[in-house]
């Protein structure tokens, strides 16, 4: 006992000895990436793998739309909407990609305000029935930003070729991946009159590989279903940090009976990360569960099995948490859910940056403990095209992370990990309609109430979130999306003047248009913050006005 708190008192102490000691920074995307508690789960009532589809003893009738779900265990990426974002595929290039015809590809090209230009391609194709490859091409970029103009432009590509092999009772699927992101560090306090700013200094650049293979079983009439993924992933930045990651996971299921079967969830992950020490990082998982099935309820129970490493860290443990979840289907169309789990999440550098690219150097990457998550809620779909969730979860963590400017250079940010225990209390609600294929709309709320351990505040996490989407198809020429976003609560502290501030509620209202002038081609104009804020989701990085990307897209 003495020795565990022994190792969560030196994390602590080793993660504010880096933010004293050297610059740390929060990097998040170009259109600024934010984060929400994730540990909510999501439930889709879109099919489910087949990998779960196949074991349930109860067929649906021909008439009957069946509401099928799957409990997700879901990791802490407390990330929120994406605010601001780059201009999204138009719904006409979406369904063409779906279909095998003609039009199946095309070549985009925009500009816009701040200096915008956006270039992209997509490209796909088969060889008879069995093989489908794509490759996409994309590069969207700002020559000047919301602070001294150049010294906040960003430019961010990315390459993508991929493929599937699908035969009757396989399917093989692979891709590759390479993304390039170029930013400042904008976030410095401001300059005396006259001073130049030296943007090499300031400047970061980010450079990540993957290669993703995956095998599966396509065989109905095989008793034993499985999966097999593996992906190797490299990134490397200006400031000599480099990251290699490699994961594979397993899934499998047997029936043992009509409505009884075991499952089985495995996983290796294998890094490396090097900056001024080289960190060797493992972690093994096994989890194995049992299922049982009627025309009522589902329950599952088993036990999650985690072992983790780190050679810089001295940490070699191994723990075991509950897998249980149990859903009640009392009447047609409505679920009652509810269940009891804990996991080790992996924490790397690539996930650290996914939300927050203004990160500095040497800042320490540790795993989240996730010792209990207990939740419960309702979900269901009713006639109309309505479908609904209701949850609550009450969550326990150990190095809950969160991010805050860095002590030496605000500009750059810090990783805070509590080593004690964290509760979340997360009550979240989301209501989703469907026309046909003429209009949909769907809306999520999430409430958070943090009970830090050591840490002062869960800096730069908002307590409450909010993101509303719609879609709507006026015509056959004409597509509109639109999504508004609001998070509030975010509280933040500079360590050089003590300070605590709370940052200005965030309303991010964005807007997409797509026509289509003819067969071939179509005009598009997104335009991003039409409130005109420019809010801060990080402290000191004040986000773009408003902002546009107009053009022309060609299909062939």
């Amino acid at each position: 006992m003495t020795h565990s708190r022994t190792i969560r008192t030196s994390i602590f102490l080793l993660t504010l000895g880096f933010s004293s000691n050297m610059a740390f920074a929060q990097r998040g995307e170009i259109e600024s990436q934010t984060y929400e508690i994730v540990k909510e789960k999501s439930i889709e009532f879109a099919p489910a793998n087949r990998l779960f589809d196949k074991v349930q003893p109860i067929p649906g009738t021909t008439n009957e739309k069946k509401v099928s779900y799957q409990i997700i265990d879901p990791n802490i990426n407390i990330a929120s909407p994406k605010l601001t974002p780059t201009v999204a595929a138009s719904s006409d290039e979406k369904a063409r990609q779906e279909q095998p015809d003609v039009l199946n590809n095309y070549i985009k090209l925009g500009a816009g305000n701040y200096g915008r230009f956006l270039g992209e391609g997509f490209v796909s194709g088969r060889r008879g029935d069995d093989l489908v490859f794509t490759g996409q091409v994309k590069h969207l970029s700002a020559g000047n930003g919301p602070v001294d103009g150049k010294n906040s432009a960003n430019a961010a590509t990315n390459i993508q070729v991929g493929g599937k092999y699908i035969m009757s009772s396989y399917k093989v699927d692979g891709s590759l991946e390479y993304d390039r992101k170029n930013y400042y560090f904008y976030g410095y306090r401001p300059q005396p009159e006259g001073f130049v700013v030296n943007r090499d200094s300031i400047r970061q650049t980010v450079n990540q590989f993957g290669f993703n293979l995956g095998f599966e079983n396509t065989d109905p009439s095989v008793a034993v279903d499985y999966s097999v993924k593996t992906s190797l992933n490299t990134l490397s930045d200006r400031y000599d940090a480099s990251e290699l990651d490699w994961g594979t996971t397993l899934k499998a299921s047997v029936p043992i009976s009509e409505s009884f079967y075991a499952q089985l969830e495995a996983g290796a992950f294998i890094s490396q990360r090097v900056d001024a020490l080289t960190y060797n990082r493992n972690l093994y998982r096994v989890k194995p569960t049992f299922k049982y099935t009627s025309d009522i309820f589902t329950i599952s129970a088993g036990v999650n099995a985690v072992n983790e490493t780190d050679n810089q860290l001295n940490i070699n443990k191994t723990k075991a948490y509950p897998v249980l979840n149990i859903d009640v289907n009392p009447i047609s169309g409505v679920h009652v859910f509810a269940g009891w789990n804990g996991d080790v999440v992996r924490n790397t550098l690539k996930s650290m940056l996914a939300e927050n690219q203004w990160l500095g150097s040497n800042v320490l990457i540790v795993n989240t403990e996730k010792t209990s998550d207990i939740f419960a809620g309702v979900k269901g779909e009713v006639a109309g095209g309505f479908n609904y969730e209701g949850k609550v979860s009450y969550t326990q963590y150990r190095n809950f992370y969160n991010f805050n400017n860095s002590l030496v250079d605000v500009s750059r940010f810090s990783i805070i990990y509590d080593p004690q225990k964290t509760k979340v209390l997360n009550i979240s609600g989301q209501a989703g309609y469907t026309l046909n294929d003429v209009f949909k709309s769907s809306l999520k709320a999430n409430f958070y109430d943090y009970a830090m351990g050591s840490v002062e505040e869960a800096w730069h996490r908002p307590d409450l979130t909010l993101n509303w989407f719609n879609a709507l198809t006026i015509s056959k020429k004409l597509f509109v999306t639109a999504d508004f976003y609001l998070l509030n609560g975010i509280k933040a502290k500079d360590f050089q003047t003590g300070e605590v501030k709370k940052l200005p509620a965030i309303a991010d209202l964005n807007l997409k248009i797509d026509y289509l002038l003819t067969r071939n081609f179509s005009a598009f104009v997104g335009i991003n913050n039409l409130l005109g804020k420019e809010y801060q989701r990080y402290q000191y990085y004040p986000q773009q006005g408003l902002n546009f990307v107009g053009g022309l897209s060609f299909s062939f």
